[in-house]
């Protein structure tokens, strides 16, 4: 049997490759994940008790990809 994962997935259309790598890159850079970093905006957004911003990492920690690159 294929292996299954243990949390339901979820999908963010429109987000250009560019985006989701630097995403990525920088999420890295701040010792954590797209998927936590998302979870905490989501739990900050809709004002669940207690939750914060993730912490953003510095500006020098890491490198947007090339804007002309499509990886």
């Amino acid at each position: 049997m294929a292996s299954q994962h243990k949390h339901k997935q979820r999908v963010i259309r429109g987000a250009e490759d560019q985006l989701w790598n630097d995403f990525e890159a920088a999420a890295a850079a701040a010792d954590t994940d797209r998927s936590a970093v998302t979870r905490q905006l989501w739990e900050w957004y809709v004002q669940r008790p207690g939750a914060t911003l993730p912490r953003r990492p510095d500006p020098s920690a890491w490198e947007p990809a090339d804007p002309g690159s499509s990886t």
